[in-house]
């Protein structure tokens, strides 16, 4: 069974969340449907890539 997870705020923590479900091995247990943040789209995006947690 899958749980569907939203990530509300998009912060260091939030970040880290995404990027250890994305590196971690259990993809298929937890799907993440939504992120929740007041930044602009394309700013998210570049952190996500380039943040050096």
């Amino acid at each position: 069974m899958t749980i569907k997870v939203a990530i509300n705020g998009y912060g260091r923590i939030g970040r880290n969340i995404l990027r250890a479900h994305y590196e971690g091995g259990k993809k298929h247990d937890i799907e993440i449907v939504a992120i929740n943040d007041l930044g602009d789209v394309k700013a998210n995006a570049h952190l996500t890539q380039y943040d050096t947690a």
